[in-house]
């Protein structure tokens, strides 16, 4: 089900080892503290003393699996070690009926998609208990329904654009000032016969095609009607990201730091680092997982972003996950992240939710 951001981990452990770090790193995520030799004796049947785990946990330590904060005598994992811990240990556990019944409930279809996704980013917060994060579709991949054009002044032209969503964008561009209103009626109606129904990329090549076709150049109007659609869907548009529960943060020991928490919010608050990582994550199938600092992301060190894609019937439209601290509990994030986007592209899919 799930595929992890980054090259695989090739390097190999025992099993004895495997046993130790997969047992420290459960402890950590649970607790957030430190996890010494006598823990994990107590709390795992390893049948080992705890002479030998610190041993191992020693050699775990030099090979970059763990580190030791200076206060404590425990360990805790490092990137490294979650990256392993993800690769090669990590049990995925089902949700429960009550969980999918919860997220089922919360992401009803009642309504427009923003709030359809407003309410997704909620259900991915609630569950988690970490902040849910879901980036809405791009003007690229909305699907078209209506086009008109509004003569404003000389050369100045007001575009209205609706989708089949019922999501309305406006725009002003520059034209031929010689352009009568008559003419852009004429030039909506050819545009609204010939569109309609396809999204803004099949749009783009649409119009890209009938501009390289000789017969565009024979009809004046035809021609005005290609210029004038192509200008208005320039500039695609930054993807628009909801963000729930960032207050989470607060609770949790490792963003203690004043610096480190605002450098956090200020990614939450400016988003393009998030865009980043979810544009990329659109791009490939699964569940993906993305650790701050081993993508050069030092505005999110420390936080880990699960993530999936969602659709409707013309292709991949946007992503959804969860951003939370590198501990947090992945066997049960991931398959809520999982089964949410594979909800969401099911009422999309189906058209039970005003799609875009």
């Amino acid at each position: 089900m799930a595929f992890f951001d980054g090259t695989p981990m090739t390097e190999e452990l025992t099993e004895r080892s495997r046993h130790i770090l997969e047992a420290i790193i459960d402890d950590y995520i649970e607790s957030g503290d430190p996890v010494g030799s006598r823990t994990v004796v107590r709390r795992h049947n390893l049948s080992l003393s705890p002479a030998t785990i610190r041993n191992v946990m020693a050699d775990l330590e030099e090979l970059g699996f763990l580190a030791s904060p200076h206060t404590s005598a425990g360990r805790i994992p490092t990137e490294k070690g979650y990256r392993y811990y993800l690769d090669c240990l990590l049990q995925i556990r089902d949700l429960t009926r009550n969980e999918k019944r919860r997220i089922d409930a919360q992401c009803h279809s009642d309504g427009d998609l923003e709030h359809l996704l407003q309410e997704t980013g909620k259900a991915l917060s609630t569950l988690s208990n970490y902040a849910g994060i879901v980036m809405a579709p791009r003007f690229n991949t909305t699907v078209f329904r209506q086009i008109e054009f509004v003569r404003l002044s000389s050369g100045r032209i007001l575009v209205i654009f609706v989708s089949q969503s019922g999501q309305v964008q406006n725009k002003l561009i520059e034209s031929d000032p010689s352009l009568t209103q008559s003419d852009l009626e004429q030039i909506t109606n050819y545009l609204n016969q010939t569109l309609s129904g396809l999204s803004i990329g099949e749009m783009r090549q649409r119009i890209a095609h009938e501009m390289q076709q000789e017969k565009a150049l024979y009809d004046t109007l035809t021609r005005r009607a290609l210029e004038l659609s192509g200008a208005a869907l320039e500039d695609d548009s930054a993807g628009k990201v909801f963000i729930e529960g960032a207050s989470s943060f607060l609770d949790q020991p490792e963003f203690s730091d004043v610096e480190h928490m605002k450098r956090l919010f200020r990614a939450f608050e400016q988003k393009s680092t998030l865009i980043e990582l979810l544009d990329r994550s659109q791009q490939a199938a699964g569940v993906q997982i993305f650790i701050g600092s081993q993508n050069n992301l030092s505005q999110i060190e420390g936080c880990s972003l699960v993530t999936a894609s969602y659709r409707n019937q013309h292709g991949t439209i946007g992503t959804l996950g969860v951003i939370g601290p590198n501990r947090m509990p992945y066997s049960k994030v991931i398959p809520i992240v999982d089964y949410t986007a594979r909800m969401i592209s099911r009422l999309l899919e189906t058209g039970h939710s005003k799609e875009t």
